[in-house]
């Protein structure tokens, strides 16, 4: 089953469509070697002035641009990077993917899926979105999994698993599998270990990487997933079916970077770079169809959404283990694709 879809020329002219379309490599590069001038200036400041106040903020800062890499990474899947096929996935890869123990060619795989299939029965990403809404108190227990690290534990844990390979295979098949799978991640990391080592500051990767890898970014990669699909008007209108949520400079700092939360406009017009979903959204909101889209306020608004079912129907589990037994098998690859978009 498909959702309808629009051509771009029902809300954007000849002009104007090769505008937003157009690729710059200095962009890209631009946008990756912003994400990771924050992460080294959040453990900069650490270093320079250790205390629970600077460590705090860097973890949100440092949480927010892991997601903001995979953002870039989702950019990198749809060719946006760079013009150039083997420069985009050579940034996508190596600067915004294995970082984040992420891979570009497995994620697009699946991911166009569900471009092709938004918030239909066989969209892939549809075990993210249709639990809601839900109660206030299964939010908070949700939340409380994010931030603890619970959640990210599980995912990492499954990934690990799942690259090391059934354990009767022979050693020599296990290594191939674990290095096909996770190999080139696990080399970043280690470089970026010894990177940190050898400025001086080696408790900078547990404790200023990993850890927000595995607490914050989880939180808003939960709410980013939330405010793209959750609780939406009509699964069929593509207007309707996808969400863009206004983000001020601390929602854009802390929870969405890189204009992730114009995803409305992504869907519409996934071979646009997301520098130019601004100007898109413009084009949209002159346009007749400004009436049809389904836009929020802020994120604060769209948890309200998302959480609008009385809390004295709060059944924990109930939800999340009936959408289990409907599509088994498919609640593991559900959650390591929640960094999906």
């Amino acid at each position: 089953m498909t959702a309808l879809r629009m051509r771009a020329r029902e809300f954007l002219s000849e002009d104007e469509l090769v505008t937003v379309r157009e690729r710059k490599t200095w962009k890209g590069v631009a946008l990756i070697a912003h994400a990771w001038a924050l992460i080294i200036g959040s453990i900069a400041l650490v270093a320079w002035w250790p205390n629970p106040v600077t460590y705090l903020l860097a973890v949100g800062i440092i949480g927010s641009r892991q997601l903001g890499l995979a953002i870039l990474m989702h950019d990198g899947a749809h060719g946006c990077l760079s013009p150039d096929e083997k420069t985009n996935f050579f940034l996508s890869q190596w600067f915004c993917a294995y970082p984040v123990f992420a891979e570009t060619r497995a994620y697009r795989r699946y991911h166009l899926q569900h471009h092709a299939r938004t918030q239909q029965e066989d969209d892939p990403d549809l075990v993210l979105s249709a639990p809601f809404p839900i109660t206030k108190l299964s939010y908070r227990r949700k939340f409380w999994r994010d931030i603890s690290g619970q959640t990210g534990y599980q995912q990492r844990k499954a990934q690990l698993l799942n690259a090391l390979g059934p354990p009767d295979w022979p050693l020599s098949q296990r290594a191939a599998h674990f290095w096909a799978k996770l190999g080139p991640q696990c080399l970043v990391n280690a470089v970026m270990f010894a990177a940190l080592a050898a400025a001086g500051v080696w408790w900078a990767y547990p404790l200023l990487w990993l850890v927000p890898l595995l607490t914050w970014m989880m939180v808003i990669t939960r709410i980013r997933n939330i405010a793209e699909h959750a609780v939406v008007p009509d699964s069929k209108d593509p207007l309707r079916n996808t969400r863009t949520t206004h983000a001020n400079f601390l929602e854009r700092l802390f929870i969405a970077p890189y204009y992730v939360n114009y995803h409305l406009e992504h869907h519409l017009l996934f071979y646009v770079p997301c520098y130019n979903l601004p100007r898109v959204h413009r084009i949209l909101a002159r346009s007749h169809l400004a009436g049809r889209m389904e836009t929020q306020p802020n994120y604060p608004a769209v948890l309200r959404l998302a959480t609008a079912k009385p809390d004295r129907e709060d059944r924990p589990g109930q939800l999340v283990n009936s959408l289990r037994r409907a599509r088994a098998g498919d609640a593991v690859g559900g959650d390591q694709k929640a960094g999906g978009f």
